[in-house]
């Protein structure tokens, strides 16, 4: 449903996909990206991906099946057509549930609602269970983007499915450290402005930050979202939450140009992203390949990106006065930051460099394909 160039926003997914498919191009591998809900259907080619949007057939009380269907009919079609050989498609909100589709499909799970609503300890609508559910089951293959999210994934859908874990990986050479621009005691936060992500935690450790380092600026970057708890918008809360100190010193800019991201990711001192909850975010990956001093949470999927005090400090979100102290390490602390933030680079490198993920996901779907 998202997709870079095609949809107003394109979070952590439509990143992961298009990053993908150009790897997968600059491996003479043919790409369509299927991207659903849109207006209406046409064809476009974007630096050599073929862009198919799909239209939602709407009815009312049965539009998410009916819509389903019809996308699974399409796809049919230009799979034949184009002779594709492997359908994916993210395990988000089951978009494959009661489709058929004439080629392998592979689910990647980025984190589903239904693995989000675990992690939040909150409750679910159960015809998204439903709907997940019934996509997970519908998969020939699957693959998880961290072993946490696959573990709890097969947990919530009571699955004894096997999945493979590949991570999500970066182009380290277009995510390069800058560090000519950086704007003193900048702090950033980018990404959905949601309570899943630690953006209200955030918040109040600002508080005691603002106190200890009174000309510390916080820029927070993305989508609002409508909280879950309160139906309120996520960056009133925030705004709720600070002190009258740490409010003046708050910028947000809510959609903005991608290149733009990249340039404030540049322009900041330091990246802090206390997350609650996540599969494997690409966030975390571009802050760490352009050598930023980050503070992160600790939680489960964090441990198999991070290493803490090596690629950056990591901290329980929950806790605000530990938070508060990481973050004014980071910024007092030069040294050590800016250290951190080198070897956070070369962690990538080794483990996470776009063109050894795309080879994996390569020898991955030929043994789809085989079977």
């Amino acid at each position: 449903p998202e997709y870079p160039q095609v949809t107003a926003y394109s979070g952590g997914i439509g990143t992961s996909i298009a990053n993908l498919a150009a790897g997968l191009i600059e491996n003479n591998v043919q790409v369509t990206v299927f991207v659903i809900a849109q207006p209406t259907e046409k064809e476009m080619m974007l630096k050599g991906v073929r862009v198919i949007t799909l239209s939602r057939k709407r009815i009312p009380f049965i539009t998410f099946y009916t819509a389903r269907k019809a996308y699974a009919r399409r796809i049919n079609y230009y799979a034949k057509k184009y002779t594709i050989d492997i359908l994916e498609a993210p395990d988000w909100t089951g978009i494959t549930a009661f489709c058929s589709f004439n080629v392998p499909l592979v689910i990647r799970v980025h984190g589903s609602d239904t693995y989000f609503c675990h992690l939040e300890k909150r409750s679910q609508k159960k015809k998204n269970y439903w709907f997940e559910k019934n996509a997970w089951s519908g998969a020939d293959h699957i693959i998880a983007v961290s072993a946490f999210a696959a573990s709890i994934s097969k947990q919530v859908f009571e699955s004894e499915k096997t999945v493979t874990v590949i991570p999500n990986g970066i182009d380290t050479k277009k995510f390069v450290p800058d560090h000519t621009q950086v704007i003193p005691q900048t702090i950033l936060y980018f990404g959905t402005i949601i309570r899943k992500k630690g953006v209200l935690a955030l918040a109040r450790a600002f508080n005691k930050v603002v106190k200890a380092l009174p000309d510390a600026r916080l820029l927070l970057i993305g989508k609002d979202a409508t909280d879950v708890l309160t139906g309120q918008s996520s960056i009133a809360l925030v705004r709720e939450e600070l002190s009258e100190q740490a409010a003046a010193q708050l910028t947000y800019k809510a959609l903005i140009p991608y290149d733009e991201v990249h340039a404030a990711i540049a322009e900041a001192q330091i990246i802090v992203l206390p997350s609650y909850a996540e599969a494997f975010p690409m966030t975390w990956l571009e802050a760490m390949a352009m050598e930023k001093p980050l503070v992160t949470s600790n939680i489960g999927w964090a441990n198999e990106m991070m290493v803490d005090t090596i690629t950056g400090l990591m901290v329980n979100p929950d806790d605000t006065e530990i938070l508060a102290t990481a973050i004014v390490q980071q910024l007092t602390n030069k040294e050590a930051a800016a250290r951190m933030g080198k070897q956070a680079r070369a962690h990538v490198q080794a483990h996470f460099d776009a063109t050894a993920m795309v080879n994996v996901n390569i020898d991955f779907y030929k043994k789809c394909i085989r079977r």
